[in-house]
């Protein structure tokens, strides 16, 4: 980026390209098409309704996403077509999804017990509404849904609730292989895919009406939707890609579109010096030096391998040099490439957008949104 531009930036800040965004949307809802499958992008990546409507103006089914007030702050911007895939537990939850079913096309709700479905169908009836939903299913992630051995049990259960109409299932798997992590993508995707269509046959066979089948994050994507046996993919970090993207086979570096800029504020001694982010800029969701990725550092410091970001306090980064001078001073910018992305993106209460040319700030508009 040119000085003048940098000149403008107040660090910590998030920069995106917007003709690389523009590029990973066009590649992933092309190859998406070419494997006859729909695309339904997650939105916690950017959490900003100019990049969903991007999204959906490329051809993407609808989107997805975490929390219902994330949900509300797309529906706001525009957005008809919403899957909320996360368990709606808690009265307040279920209000909210009651009022955005009632001001948008489409919303699908994600279930994975009938004490999340009980309460969905109550306030369903009361309102005299019928709410869509999906079953989640664990297929390898440990995380939330019904466990295999369950779904049939818990398929049917939700079925016969009146208020309730169930419409398809869906998964998120992550990189895992037999159970455990593994950095092969296309035996991750593969797998996934066989187990959501296995699983939608026992349903089937047991009299459960599924319609649609969802899978597939950023790593799996493309992978799942070659199999040819699901009917919906929901990638989120490909708009943006990151380092941990990078890292997973998900992205070629010059697809990275997000820079984090960096102020340095301090140089106590020539083997380190301090920026003006900590852990309140820099996600510090990832373990360094922990296999399969064994990431070196809270964030990629671009083109200088010898610089760390290897300690962070709250509003303090720890740059350290490997051959013990960082070669750094006071005011001097430093340019980085996030590990995880969606959670810096979280952060900041704006982006700034480079187009080539020039820079604007664009709010976060659903940063915080975590009910």
């Amino acid at each position: 980026m040119r000085k003048e531009l940098l000149e403008q930036l107040e660090t910590p800040c998030i920069v995106i390209d917007m003709e690389k965004a523009k590029a990973n949307i066009k590649k992933m809802q092309k190859a998406a098409d070419i494997y006859g499958c729909k695309l339904r992008p997650h939105v916690k990546t950017h959490k900003m309704p100019l990049f969903a409507n991007m999204q959906l103006e490329a051809g993407a089914c609808g989107i997805s996403c975490a929390k219902v007030s994330e949900a509300e702050v797309m529906a706001d911007g525009g957005a008809e077509d919403i899957f909320i895939a996360y368990p709606m537990v808690g009265a307040f939850r279920v209000k909210r999804v009651i009022a955005l079913a009632k001001r948008v096309k489409r919303l699908i709700l994600g279930v994975d017990s009938m004490e999340c479905a009980v309460p969905l169908n109550k306030a369903a009836g009361e309102a005299g509404i019928l709410l869509e939903i999906r079953m989640e299913v664990d297929t390898g992630a440990k995380r939330t849904g019904v466990v295999q051995n369950q779904a049939v049990i818990l398929a049917k259960q939700l079925q016969a609730l009146p208020n309730l109409k169930l419409t398809g299932i869906y998964t998120f798997k992550s990189l895992v292989y037999r159970g455990k992590p593994t950095m092969d993508n296309h035996m991750a995707g593969v797998e996934e895919g066989e187990l959501m269509e296995q699983i939608a046959a026992e349903l089937r066979d047991a009299g459960v009406v599924i319609e649609e089948i969802s899978a597939g994050s950023t790593p799996t994507g493309l992978e799942v939707a070659k199999t040819g046996k699901v009917d919906e993919i929901r990638p989120g970090t490909y708009i943006f890609n990151d380092y941990m993207m990078y890292k997973e086979h998900a992205a070629f570096p010059d697809e990275i579109a997000v820079r984090i800029y960096a102020t340095v504020v301090s140089t106590p001694c020539k083997e380190y010096a301090v920026i003006d982010g900590g852990t309140k800029t820099f996600p510090k969701d990832v373990c360094l030096d922990a296999p399969p990725c064994c990431y070196p550092g809270y964030a990629f410091v671009v083109e200088n391998d010898d610089l760390r970001l290897r300690r962070i306090n709250e509003e303090h980064g720890m740059l350290v040099s490997r051959k013990g001078d960082t070669g750094l001073h006071v005011g001097d910018v430093v340019e980085l490439i996030p590990i995880h992305v969606c959670t810096a993106v979280n952060m900041q209460n704006y982006v700034y957008l480079y187009d080539g040319k020039g820079i604007q700030k664009e709010p976060v508009a659903a940063r915080g949104m975590l009910v």
